[in-house]
């Protein structure tokens, strides 16, 4: 999965390295959301975090304050984005900020409640089986999509299937899900995935080889009309979707009706919504980077999403008609590494790294405290999260000269290290914010200290960074991930088949699998900790921080909530603006 940046719901991408995610900026207009669906397993407990616990929201002291442009929307709402890329068709998505757009698109069979635990949304119910191998879904009746055809289990049943073709490139763990004939679908082998059966137009049961946790969600997620993607489906060929990218046909509460890049993403009221229309016509995201103060400040923008600092706290009530929510996303930051350059593949250089990065400086006390510094793939609100044998890797730039002394490279006459004649030299790509600004300079003095020559590349474009490190020209790149459900979210990223390229550990695998085969949160909590301890000594990334969020939001909007594993996806088609 990818980047993390700030919006909605979570979201999760894919491709051949699909950035599911976003940047690691401090202030936004939403964190991304995930990306086809919440990912949720067989979960009855969940961590909330102390501050969400006890902070309290802070009411709009002065809506006469509301500037006039705010005042004067009646149907409508506006909230700040980041550019989308515009590949608005879930499991194909490119960004979390696509995911964000989708989320209001698309409704899934099966969604997660605010503590994490499976709920129904266009499957009205389901059953597993005794032996926990087949699931069978059924849906509502009467479901239709945004251009009015019904909603049909052949229409979850192409959904499935084409998420097992070999050309399907996409974020969604099919694979570690084994569906039952899927496998021998991909290679060609047989024409239809044999552990899919539509039972009638409302039910559909799907087989897997081994029990897993997350299948009921991972399956779970939005359907795709037959009538409208698969008219065109041929095996091995699914580029043809990418047409379709920009006319989405979906189950959700609103309509695309304008998209207009680096500009705002235009929405209206879908009147075939399960739910019934939702209560404010007309939605926007308005691209909103480096402009989130100015456009709330000015009214022309509704929501955003701010670092939880003091500063920025004052700041907002002192707006006083806005309303402020604190918010723990379930995600966490990282420094995506480029595994397959020579440097990067030994694990001491990553250590090395990690031990000469001030990360409490950058993430923590330049965030005036708004940051917790991460050293897993896991949320601290997550279940399965743990600090029982995790390094921390405290600065300790004497620890990382070691380190890189016994990796074999020297100082050299110029400062920086060497080893066969060829310098270490980090090049690393960020998206232009304000944690960027920060982290730039106190890395560059961190790294010079250590005997690393560091080299930046600042993108004011979040999807050119995308493609940047699609071509593989980086050593490191900031993200931070989508919303997280499950901790397998939060790892699928070191499977052979995911973003970071390089990392093939046969342990990991075997341990990761072993999670996803018991529905016993036990069992599994007892697993992932094995996992968190792999990962945190081999640094397959490095693990930066947790971000502590404030959403400053129109104290004229009505029944606004946020969900820690939906973010605001869930609540808003019920959203509404007093008079």
């Amino acid at each position: 999965m990818r980047k993390g940046a700030i919006l909605l719901v979570s979201l999760l991408v894919g491709s051949s390295l699909l950035l599911n995610a976003c940047s690691d900026s401090q202030d936004d207009a939403i964190p991304p959301s995930s990306s086809t669906t919440a990912k949720g397993g067989a979960v009855t407990e969940t961590k909330v975090s102390t501050e969400q616990a006890a902070a309290q929201n802070i009411k709009a002291s002065d809506l006469s304050k509301l500037p006039d442009i705010a005042k004067q929307r009646t149907d409508t709402i506006i909230v700040g984005l980041t550019d989308p890329s515009g590949a608005f068709v879930p499991y194909f998505t490119q960004s979390g900020y696509d995911g964000n757009v989708n989320s209001q698109l698309q409704a899934s069979l099966v969604t997660t409640d605010n503590e994490g635990v499976p709920v129904p949304e266009l499957a009205e119910k389901w059953d597993i089986s005794a032996d926990n191998l087949t699931i069978t879904y059924h849906l509502r009746k009467n479901l239709k999509f945004s251009d009015g055809s019904p909603v049909t289990s052949d229409d979850v049943a192409f959904t499935w299937t084409i998420l097992h073709d070999k050309a399907y490139a996409g974020d969604t763990p099919i694979d570690v899900v084994h569906v039952k004939g899927g496998a021998d679908y991909k290679a060609g082998k047989a024409s239809t995935v044999t552990g899919i059966k539509v039972i009638d137009p409302l039910t559909i049961s799907v087989t897997l080889d081994q029990p897993n946790a997350t299948a009921l969600t991972t399956l779970g997620g939005p359907v795709l009309s037959k009538a409208y993607y698969g008219k065109d489906y041929k095996f091995g060929q699914l580029d043809y979707i990418k047409k379709l990218y920009l006319a989405p046909v979906g189950t959700g509460p609103y309509k695309l009706e304008k998209f207009i890049p680096g500009q705002e993403v235009r929405f209206v009221a879908n009147e075939y919504y399960y739910k019934g229309i939702p209560k404010t016509k007309h939605f926007i995201y308005k691209t909103s980077e480096g402009d989130t103060w100015q456009y709330l400040e000015t009214g022309e923008i509704d929501f955003a999403s701010f670092s939880a600092t003091q500063e920025n706290i004052d700041k907002l009530k002192g707006l006083g008609f806005v309303n402020v929510i604190p918010y723990t996303p379930s995600t966490y930051g990282y420094l995506q590494v480029n595994l397959e350059h020579e440097q990067l593949k030994d694990k001491k250089v990553r250590q090395a790294i990690t031990y000469g990065l001030d990360r409490q400086s950058i993430y923590v006390d330049a965030a005036q405290g708004a940051g917790e510094v991460a050293n897993i793939p896991s949320s601290p609100i997550s279940w399965a999260y743990t600090q029982d044998g995790i390094n921390p890797y405290k600065y300790d730039p004497e620890k990382a000269k070691q380190l890189l002394d016994e990796a074999g490279w020297k100082v050299g006459s110029s400062g920086i290290r060497e080893k066969n004649g060829k310098k270490l030299t980090l090049h690393y790509l960020g998206f232009k914010s304000k944690s960027t600004d920060i982290f730039i300079p106190i890395a560059k003095e961190n790294f010079q200290a250590i005997g690393i020559d560091f080299q930046p590349e600042v993108f004011a474009d979040f999807n050119a960074l995308v493609s940047k490190v699609e071509s593989k020209d980086y050593d490191l790149a900031s993200f931070s991930t989508p919303m997280l459900s499950d901790p397998s979210d939060g790892l699928s990223m070191f499977l052979p088949t995911g973003e970071v390229k390089g990392y093939d550990n046969p342990k990991f695998i075997e341990l990761y699998n072993k999670a996803l085969a018991t529905s016993d949160i036990e069992a599994r909590k007892r697993t992932y900790k094995e996992i968190f301890q792999l990962i945190n000594d081999e640094l397959p990334v490095i693990f930066t921080n947790y971000k502590k969020t404030v959403y400053g939001y129109n104290g004229r909007i009505e029944n606004l909530s946020i969900s820690p594993f939906n973010g605001i996806s869930s609540s808003l088609p019920e959203w509404s603006l007093s008079k």
